[in-house]
């Protein structure tokens, strides 16, 4: 079992920075880490993802360029460095871990999951 702690949500207005923390422990084993969020009546949708072993990443389009997904393998915890946030990045964002061999925006190739943190970004 792997568990995942987020941390780091909270109010921000339009155009604020804020960093999310995901720290992993249990049996840690994982290939890829990922960041998820559902917004109010939506679907839960694919932000970013990083390679344990590569540091390689994938965005989700709409925050390329404004968020950036790093790691830290000695301590074991995954970060989302949110930039130019507008309102409609405004959602309960989790952190997400695979054992999959190659990188997946569905939720599908995440076995493990945080219990989530909210962001909202007032405009």
């Amino acid at each position: 079992q792997v568990q995942l702690v987020e941390s780091g949500g909270g109010l921000v207005q339009a155009g604020g920075s804020l960093r999310l923390s995901c720290a992993a422990s249990g049996r840690t084993f994982s290939t890829y880490m990922a960041w998820f969020r559902q917004a109010l009546w939506k679907e839960r949708e694919f932000v970013a993802a990083i390679s344990w072993s590569t540091g390689s990443t994938a965005y989700e389009e709409s925050v390329k360029g404004r968020f950036t997904v790093s790691r830290d393998n000695a301590k074991i915890t995954v970060n989302l460095q949110m930039n130019s946030l507008t309102p409609e990045d405004t959602a309960v964002y989790y952190c997400a871990a695979s054992t999959w061999t190659t990188v997946s925006r569905s939720s599908r190739g995440y076995a493990y999951w945080g219990q989530g943190t909210q962001v909202t970004v007032a405009s």
